[in-house]
């Protein structure tokens, strides 16, 4: 009997490690449903799908970098090589702006639907209250980061904050602030910093948080700390958000706004005249 027991813990602990396996191979498995606009390669993914490739992550303790894609990253990223690099670097890249949406359909390669930064993060925190699971939040100042951890904890009082820290520091001060997001056994890292801090952060220290689930969610830290308003629900679903930030900040956002969304119509023409070829990471990167 005892031998047997021995062969039967054997044979199921076999079974969970070719389980381990398998999972970590649907997840890193090659992207080549992936479609390549504008030099980038994004996931034709849906939102509830966003969620279940981010919820194996946590199960294997396997690495997903989450980036999104909008019109001005778009243009940015031709001729930032750091931003290009942190898109390129993403375990999944998702259009968080519907101009991209749009575009892959003009453009004979479409993606299924909008999936915003802000509704991935709040689906996150949904995932991680059902399943008990922690948090890091990086970035915003430090009042408005307070105002945040109140307010999630009253909306999801299952999830666990791991650990938190504003995101007006020095580079001086990244490699204690890297080791404390380590040390605090996060689940889950929501960076809400403007770029290029937060690309220069993960690009220097993302290797070493062992943290399976990381997410730029730039200003949404603001919206859900109640500091700005998101756009109503019809805004959103038109695909005219952009416009709605236009109209609460146009002195700050008109020029910007023109400038980008031209740019983004130009390059979109020479994409269906001619497709970028795919960019590459640089090799001066690090």
């Amino acid at each position: 009997m005892p031998a047997l027991r021995t062969r039967l813990a054997a044979l199921c602990l076999a079974f969970r490690r070719r389980g381990r396996a398998s999972a970590r191979g649907r997840l890193r498995r090659p992207h080549v449903e992936r479609r390549l606009l504008f030099g980038l390669r994004l996931d034709p993914l849906r939102m509830d799908e966003v969620v279940e490739r981010c919820r194996l992550a946590l199960e294997t303790r396997s690495r997903v970098l989450v980036g999104v894609l909008n019109a001005a990253k778009v243009v940015n990223a031709r001729r930032d090589a750091l931003l290009r690099d942190s898109l390129l670097d993403c375990d999944l890249l998702l259009a968080d702006g519907q101009s991209i949406v749009w575009a892959s359909r003009l453009l004979g390669r479409p993606l299924p639907e909008r999936v915003a930064g802000i509704d991935l993060f709040e689906k996150l925190l949904e995932l991680a209250d059902r399943d008990d699971r922690s948090v890091y939040l990086l970035g915003a100042r430090p009042e408005i980061l307070a105002k945040l951890e109140a307010r999630i904890g009253e909306r999801f009082p299952r999830l666990r904050i791991a650990g938190s820290h504003h995101g007006y520091f020095d580079d001086t001060d990244a490699p204690a602030i890297a080791a404390g997001i380590r040390a605090s056994g996060a689940d889950m890292l929501f960076l809400g910093m403007v770029s290029p801090k937060k690309e220069i952060f993960l690009a220097t220290h993302g290797a070493s948080l062992d943290v399976p689930v990381l997410h730029g969610v730039g200003g949404s830290f603001d919206v859900l700390a109640g500091l700005t308003r998101r756009a109503p629900i019809l805004w959103q679903r038109t695909g005219m958000e952009w416009a709605y930030r236009l109209l609460q900040e146009p002195r700050r956002l008109l020029w910007r706004y023109l400038r980008a969304n031209t740019a983004f119509l130009a390059l979109t023409a020479r994409e269906f005249i001619r497709p970028a070829e795919a960019f590459v990471v640089t090799e001066n990167k690090r």
